[in-house]
């Protein structure tokens, strides 16, 4: 029997069979254990790690106790990861229209002080197995386009597609990681059961190679954005290579590269273009089906 997602109750079985290992694989690789949360002072605890990583203003901030333990009360996502006692990572989600059978992240968080142990990874991994329990067929969260590290992970790492491009979708924020900028987003979509997000979730990257593809957004020896072409099957739209430090040190270059990636991906999209991945030497690699 098949599914509307074009899935076998068969695989349906399997992929959430596997979630679980898969889940507890990653967590042990990464050094955390990772649990759900409800009580006030992990709660409490969530909120002060939000703080900070993203050091918003204190009259503006990502999470409260209260909303929290609203969300968690009504059966919601919340989730921590821990070295040893101490909380370094918490992923939120809640669920969308009843009858999507979907979640949105809301927001995820990993403490500095834990990167590269893929942190991240296994608490996406936790909240994969926990969605597929509950029947969730999909999730959806949004990523800033810019940040290339982000779209590595969400787009080859996890195995998501790239659904909607949104221009500055939450509007100012000005905490110590959008320092101010528009806050254009990439809304993400995760086919919980989807071959490419089974591999990814099995360690194997959902990687795409670019042959013959043409540069619709590059950049200069300089390292700021130059436009291309856009009329190739197979294009390429280039991110800088490290937005959060250009932000601090020329804001200028970072909200031209804002501009120029909202022109070029975001209008590619908006034609109809499909984001086919993204690769680590910065590129989104783009298929065009009218050419």
């Amino acid at each position: 029997m098949t599914n509307a997602d074009g899935v076998t109750s068969m695989d349906a079985v399997t992929n959430l069979i596997a979630a679980d290992p898969h889940a507890d694989r990653a967590a042990r690789a990464a050094g955390v254990v990772v649990r759900e949360l409800a009580a006030i002072d992990d709660l409490a605890a969530v909120c002060r790690l939000f703080q900070d990583i993203w050091r918003p203003p204190p009259e503006n901030p990502l999470a409260t106790t209260e909303l929290l333990r609203a969300l968690t009360k009504a059966g919601n996502y919340l989730a921590g990861a821990f070295d040893g006692d101490r909380l370094v990572a918490a992923c939120v989600g809640f669920f969308g229209a009843p009858a999507d059978g979907t979640m949105h992240s809301h927001i995820a968080g990993v403490t500095p002080a834990m990167a590269g142990r893929s942190v991240g990874y296994a608490l996406k991994l936790h909240q994969r197995a926990w969605a597929l329990r509950r029947g969730v067929g999909a999730i959806a969260w949004t990523f800033d386009p810019l940040v290339a590290r982000n779209a590595y992970f969400n787009l080859a790492k996890l195995g998501a597609t790239a659904a909607e491009y949104l221009p500055d979708f939450y509007g100012d924020m000005p905490d110590a990681l959008n320092g101010g900028d528009e806050t254009d987003r990439l809304l993400v979509h995760w086919d919980l059961r989807a071959p490419a997000v089974v591999a990814a979730c099995g360690g194997r990257a959902h990687l795409v190679r670019h042959q013959h593809a043409a540069v619709a957004l590059g950049r200069t020896p300089a390292g700021a954005p130059e436009p291309g072409e856009r009329d190739a099957a197979t294009l390429l739209v280039a991110v800088p290579a490290d937005v959060a430090t250009l932000r601090a040190t020329d804001p200028a270059m970072a909200t031209r590269w804002r501009m120029a990636v909202r022109d070029v991906l975001g209008g590619l999209l908006a034609d109809g273009a499909r984001v086919a991945g993204f690769d680590r030497a910065g590129w989104y690699v783009l298929t065009r089906e009218d050419t």
